[in-house]
C-alpha cells in the first residue's frame, strides 16, 4: 500500500499530532525558548491541550477542498505568521501581539519600521513574495486528493468539531482552566496560551448589552443619584493627579531586604494626608487602563480581556471624563507625559477625553535627561505641572504620567554605587533588577518631594493625587506581598489649603469622584453615580449598565436625543508657542547658521523647503543648521517631531509648529502656531 493511501487512512490521527506538534512549535517562538514551551506544556497540559485542540478545529477546513496539501500548509503558514509576529513583537516591547494591534495592519510599513531594521524590511518582503510564489506553484501543480469529497458527511462533522470546540471552551472557563479577565496581558498569554489569547482580545471585547438594559432602566440608575447636594459654583481648586510609573513601596516584598526606606516622602505624606491603597486593574504593565480608570471613572472590569479602551472605543468616539466634566465649571485641562506622544496612542486618544494641552517629552527641553535604561527622569515633570498651572488665571486638572520607574529592568549590576542596596532576592540577576527599582522609584521619591515643596506655596488651592499605576514587572505572586494583593498599589491625596485627612482603600475608578466631592463638586454621570452610590446594593451591576449606555449603547443618560454632548477637543501640543526671531550666519565659509527663538527642544527639527535638515539642539533659544546657504524665499519651519524610529512629525493636533520665509536677510512669520490643524 501506498504511503499517501496510509496517510489517507489515518488523516484524522496525524492532523491531530501536526496540530499539536505545530503549537509547541508556535509557543517555543513566542516565549523565544524550546525549554520554556515544553515547561508550559508539562506544567499546563489541559491548557496545551485546549490550544492544540484549537488549531485542529481551525484547520478541518482542508477536509472541504481536493487540493489538502495547498490549504494544509496555507492553515500551518496563518499560524506560523502569526507566532513569528509575536515573537518579534516580544523582543521589543512587554506587551503581546493582540486585537486591537490588528489596526496597524493597514500601515504595515509603520510595523515594519518599528520593529525591523531596514535590512530587515526588505528581507521579509523578499520572503514574502517568494512564499506567495510558491503557494501559487503549489495550488496549481500540488497533489490532489482524488476521491470524491462526501460533503454532506465532511460539513456535519466539522460543524460538531467546532461545537464541541465551543463547548469545550465553555467548560474550561467554568473549571477555570482558561480565565476571561486579564489582569496582566502579558501574563495571561503565557497561563493562556497564544492562540486562546489572541482570539479572545479579537472577538471579545467592548462591553456587553446587560439584560436589563433600558431606558427606563437607567431613570431608575440616576433617581437612586438625588441625595447629592449642588456643586459649589466658585473657588474650585486646581486638581492635578500624578501617575507614577510602576511605583509601589517594595518593604511589601517579604523577601527583600533594603539597606534603607526608598520611599520616605511618600511615606511621610500617607501618615499626615488621606492616604490607603489603590486598586488597579493590571500587574506589571497597562498603564493606559489605570490611567483610563482614573480619568474616566470607568472600570475595566467590564470590558474584554486584555482590552484597551484607548486602542479599541476611544479611537471611534468621545468618553465622558474628568476633564470634560471639569472644563464646564471652567477649568482648562492639561496633560503631561515625559515619554513620546504616540505611546499609547495618546496624541490621538487625549483629545476625545477633553484634554486642552497635552504637553509630552517632545515639548520639554529638559527631555535628554535620561536613567540608565532610556526613560526620561520625573524630575523634569515639576516645571512642566508648574507650566500648565502658570498658563491660566482660572483653575486648572493636570494629568501627569510619569515613566521613570518603567522596565525592562537590568539583570546586571549597572549602578556602580548605589544609593540603596538590595538583597534577598531569589537569585543576583533578580537582586540586580530589584537594587536598579528600588534606587530609580528612590529619585522618584524625590521628585515627589520637590513638586510638594513647591506646591506648598504656590498662591493657588491644589489637590494633588498621586498613586502608582501597577507593581513592577518582577514576577510577583500573592504570597510575595504582605498585603496579599497583587491589583494594589498605595495613593495619597495632598493639598494646601487643609482638607481633613481620610484613610480608604479606593480603586482608580473611584478617585476622581472621590476628589470632587472633597472639593464640593458634584457633576458627570459616572461620577455623581460614584458619590451617590458608592458601597451600596448592585453598585457594581449598574455601574456596568451605565458604561454601556455611555459607550456602546443608546446613550439615555443624555436626555431623549441620546447625543453625547461632549465634543472633540482641538488639544494643541505644548503650553507655549514657538517663536523664530532671528536667524545668525555663524560661519560663511560652510554656511552654518543660528536659528533663534523660543521654547526649541531636542525634538525640534528645521524642515527647509519641504525638506528634512540636519538640526543641532543648542539650548531652548537656539538651533543650529549647516551645509546650505540660506536664499531669498526660502521656506523654513520648526516642527517637533516623535522620538520613535517612525520620526513622524507631531501635526494631528494642534502643534507649536512656526513657519517663516526668509527675505532680504530677515524672517517673516507666515504662519503662527497652533492656528490650523493638520
Amino acid at each position: 500500500m501506498k504511503l499517501y493511501k496510509i496517510c489517507n487512512k489515518i488523516s484524522l490521527l496525524l492532523h491531530v499530532l501536526a496540530s499539536a506538534a505545530g503549537y509547541f512549535v508556535m509557543e517555543a517562538i513566542c516565549r523565544h525558548s524550546f525549554i520554556e514551551a515544553w515547561n508550559y506544556m508539562t506544567q499546563r497540559p489541559l491548557v496545551f491541550a485546549y490550544n492544540a485542540a484549537f488549531i485542529f478545529t481551525s484547520s478541518l477546513i482542508v477536509y472541504l477542498f481536493h487540493r489538502r496539501v495547498f490549504w494544509r500548509v496555507l492553515v500551518t503558514l496563518f499560524w506560523l505568521i502569526l507566532a513569528i509576529i509575536n515573537g518579534v513583537l516580544l523582543l521589543n516591547r512587554v506587551t503581546p501581539f493582540t486585537g486591537p494591534d490588528l489596526h496597524l495592519i493597514t500601515d504595515a510599513m509603520k510595523i515594519a519600521n518599528k520593529y525591523l531594521p531596514v535590512a530587515g524590511v526588505v528581507a521579509v518582503c523578499i520572503l514574502f513574495g517568494i512564499l506567495v510564489i510558491l503557494l501559487l506553484m503549489l495550488l496549481i501543480k500540488g497533489p490532489k486528493y482524488q476521491k470524491k469529497i462526501k460533503y454532506r458527511y465532511n460539513i456535519p462533522l466539522i460543524l460538531l468539531a467546532v461545537a464541541l470546540f465551543a463547548g469545550s471552551t465553555q467548560l474550561a472557563l467554568e473549571k477555570r482552566v482558561l480565565s476571561n479577565y486579564f489582569g496582566n496581558i502579558a501574563f495571561a498569554y503565557e497561563d493562556y496560551g497564544y492562540p486562546y489569547c489572541l482570539a479572545t482580545t479579537i472577538f471579545n471585547t467592548g462591553i456587553s448589552c446587560p439584560r436589563d438594559y433600558s431606558e427606563k432602566e437607567i431613570k431608575r440608575i440616576e433617581k437612586t443619584e438625588k441625595n447629592l447636594p449642588e456643586s459649589k459654583e466658585e473657588n474650585h481648586p486646581n486638581i492635578l493627579f500624578l501617575q507614577l510609573e510602576s511605583f509601589f513601596d517594595p518593604t511589601l516584598v517579604n523577601y527583600l531586604n533594603i539597606s534603607e526606606d526608598p520611599i520616605p516622602t511618600f511615606r511621610k505624606l500617607m501618615e499626615e494626608y488621606s492616604s490607603g491603597y489603590y486598586k488597579v486593574p493590571s500587574v506589571g504593565a497597562g498603564t493606559a487602563n489605570t490611567e483610563f480608570e482614573s480619568i474616566t471613572g470607568m472600570s475595566m472590569h467590564y470590558f474584554g480581556p486584555g482590552e484597551y479602551p484607548y486602542k479599541s472605543i476611544l479611537r471611534e468616539t468621545t468618553c465622558e471624563s474628568a476633564p470634560y466634566v471639569l472644563k464646564n465649571l471652567g477649568y482648562t485641562t492639561h496633560a503631561v507625559h515625559n515619554n513620546e506622544a504616540n505611546f499609547y496612542g495618546r496624541r490621538s486618544i487625549f483629545p476625545n477625553l477633553g484634554f486642552d494641552t497635552f504637553t509630552s517629552e517632545e515639548y520639554m527641553a529638559r527631555e535628554n535627561e535620561k536613567n540608565p535604561n532610556g526613560w526620561v527622569k520625573d524630575e523634569v515633570l515639576t516645571d512642566e505641572i508648574l507650566k500648565c498651572l502658570d498658563s491660566t488665571e482660572g483653575p486648572d486638572y493636570v494629568y501627569t504620567i510619569s515613566v521613570q520607574g518603567h522596565g525592562a529592568y537590568p539583570d546586571e549590576q549597572i549602578l556602580e554605587d548605589p544609593e540603596i542596596t538590595v538583597s534577598g532576592a531569589p537569585t543576583e540577576e533578580e537582586n540586580n533588577k530589584w537594587e536598579y527599582y528600588v534606587n530609580e522609584i528612590h529619585e522618584m521619591d524625590n521628585f515627589v518631594k520637590e513638586l510638594t515643596d513647591k506646591l506648598a506655596d504656590y498662591p493657588e488651592d491644589v489637590v494633588l493625587v498621586m498613586y502608582g499605576d501597577h507593581l513592577p514587572t518582577m514576577g510577583l505572586t500573592v504570597e510575595d506581598l504582605k498585603n496579599k494583593y497583587l491589583f494594589q498599589t498605595e495613593y495619597v491625596m495632598w493639598d494646601n489649603f487643609g482638607l481633613k485627612k481620610k484613610n480608604e482603600n479606593l480603586a482608580a475608578y473611584q478617585m476622581a469622584a472621590e476628589v470632587m466631592d472633597r472639593v464640593g463638586i458634584h457633576e458627570g454621570t459616572v461620577f455623581r453615580y460614584h458619590q451617590a452610590r458608592r458601597n451600596t446594593r448592585n453598585y457594581q451591576v449598574d455601574l456596568e449598565t451605565l458604561q454601556y449606555d455611555l459607550l456602546y449603547g443608546k446613550r439615555y443618560s443624555y436626555g431623549e436625543s441620546g447625543e453625547s454632548p461632549y465634543l472633540r477637543t482641538r488639544m494643541r501640543m505644548g503650553i507655549y508657542d514657538v517663536t523664530l526671531d532671528s536667524i545668525q550666519c555663524i560661519s560663511e565659509a560652510d554656511h552654518t547658521y543660528y536659528i533663534k527663538g523660543t521654547e526649541f527642544t531636542p525634538s525640534s527639527e528645521i524642515k527647509l523647503n519641504g525638506e528634512w535638515y540636519d538640526t543641532v539642539y543648542i539650548n531652548p533659544t537656539t538651533l543650529m543648521i549647516t551645509g546650505t546657504e540660506l536664499n531669498d524665499f526660502d521656506r523654513l519651519a520648526v516642527i517637533q517631531r516623535s522620538n520613535s524610529s517612525t520620526r513622524k512629525p507631531l501635526s494631528k493636533s494642534y502643534d507649536r509648529s512656526c513657519y517663516a520665509l526668509y527675505s532680504n536677510n530677515k524672517w517673516k512669520l507666515t504662519e503662527s502656531a497652533g492656528t490650523n490643524e493638520n
